[in-house]
C-alpha cells in the first residue's frame, strides 16, 4: 500500500501551485487534498469552532472546505481520509515563510497541525510571483521522497523556503529574524467612520549566519526543522526568581 500524503495550504482550492503540487506527489503516493475554498493567508493557527465548516468534493480525493488550513488538516485527517497520513504537506505558498513569519503563516500551521496530529508536515513556499514555479514542485517532491525514504518520528515539521536562483543548494537552517515595515494605515468609510489596514512590507533581515533568511538571500533552498515544544527550557533549569517563596493564595 502505497503511504499517504494530505495536501492543504493557505492561498485556496484553486491555486495552480497546489493542483501541482498534488498532480506531482501522486506519482509517488496516494494524494487527498483538503484546501480552504478561497485565500486565507495569516491565519496562523486559527481554528473554527463557532461555526459549521462545510467541504465539497471538487474532484476525486480533492476537496475544499470554508474553513483555515488548520481546519483542513484537522477535518481531513480525522473524518476524510481513509487512514492517518504519513505526510501532511501545505502548500506551495506564493511567497517566503521565513524566521517569525512562521507565527503568522497559514502555510506552516497546516504543517504543524499535521505534526500535532502525528504525521511529519512539510510548509514549502517558494519566491513571491516566482517566474518557475514548478522548481517547488520539483523540491517538494524530493523533500517528500526523502523524508519517505528516511523516515523522520512523527510530530517533525520541516519549513522549506525554495528561492529563485540558478543551480540552488539544499541547506539545513534555523528560524531567522525578518523585519518589516510595521504599519496600521487609518482610513475612512463612507459613512465617516474609521477603519484600518494592518502590516507593511519586508524591510530587510538579521544577518545570522546559519538561518533561513541567510540562505534565501543566498539564493540556498532553506530547510529548518521546527520543535513543536515552545519550553523555555533553560529558565526552567535556572528560574528568574525562586518560587518556594510565593505568597500564600
Amino acid at each position: 500500500m502505497r503511504p499517504l500524503v494530505l495536501i492543504t495550504n493557505d492561498d485556496g482550492i484553486a491555486s495552480p501551485h497546489l493542483v501541482a503540487l498534488a498532480d506531482s506527489l501522486a506519482e509517488i503516493a496516494e494524494v487527498m487534498v483538503v484546501a480552504p475554498e478561497r485565500q486565507r493567508s495569516a491565519q496562523s493557527h486559527t481554528i473554527t469552532l463557532h461555526k459549521p465548516v462545510r467541504a465539497i468534493e471538487v474532484a476525486p480525493g480533492r476537496y475544499s472546505l470554508s474553513g483555515t488550513p488548520v481546519d483542513c488538516v484537522y477535518v481531513g485527517m480525522i473524518k476524510l481520509a481513509p487512514r492517518p497520513p504519513t505526510i501532511v504537506v501545505s502548500g506551495v505558498n506564493d511567497g517566503y515563510n521565513l524566521g517569525t513569519d512562521v507565527f503568522y503563516s497559514g502555510t506552516v500551521a497546516g504543517a504543524v497541525e499535521g505534526g500535532l496530529r502525528g504525521a511529519v508536515g512539510i510548509a514549502l513556499s517558494m519566491a513571491p510571483h516566482a517566474a518557475d514555479p514548478t522548481r517547488a514542485t520539483r523540491v517538494g517532491r524530493w523533500i517528500v521522497e526523502q523524508a519517505l525514504a528516511h523516515p523522520l518520528a512523527a510530530g517533525t515539521v520541516l519549513n522549506v523556503n525554495v528561492p529563485e536562483a540558478d543551480a540552488p543548494e539544499v541547506v539545513w537552517t534555523t528560524l531567522g529574524r525578518r523585519h518589516y515595515e510595521d504599519d496600521v494605515s487609518e482610513r475612512l468609510d463612507p459613512r465617516g467612520r474609521p477603519y484600518y489596514w494592518i502590516g507593511g512590507g519586508v524591510s530587510g533581515h538579521d544577518d545570522v549566519e546559519g538561518s533561513d533568511c541567510v540562505a534565501i538571500a543566498r539564493g540556498q533552498i532553506s530547510v529548518t526543522p521546527l520543535h513543536l515544544d515552545l519550553t523555555h527550557r533553560a529558565m526552567v533549569a535556572s528560574p528568574p526568581w525562586p518560587l518556594d517563596r510565593s505568597p500564600r493564595w
